[in-house]
């Protein structure tokens, strides 16, 4: 699955509340999320409007690695 090119942080945070991300804190322009299931992880997100694919790509990376599933399982829950 492709990533959609114009998400912006605020929408991604808003996404991976669906898999148990909460925000715990926030500084300037970025929002900590925190996630205790499987095991307790971290990440940064930049409220930026659109997030760059880089970022964006390295962030689901993360994520999909923390949740132990695929990076195409995660795109399927988010944006399928």
């Amino acid at each position: 699955m492709r990533l959609p090119r114009d998400l912006t942080g605020a929408e991604l945070v808003r996404l991976l509340s669906r898999l148990g991300y909460r925000q715990t804190r926030q500084t300037g322009s970025h929002v900590r999320l925190t996630c205790d299931a499987p095991h307790q992880h971290h990440v940064t997100i930049p409220l930026h409007d659109p997030l760059r694919i880089g970022t964006l790509s390295a962030i689901l990376g993360d994520v999909a690695e923390a949740q132990q599933i695929g990076r195409d399982a995660l795109l399927e829950r988010l944006f399928g």
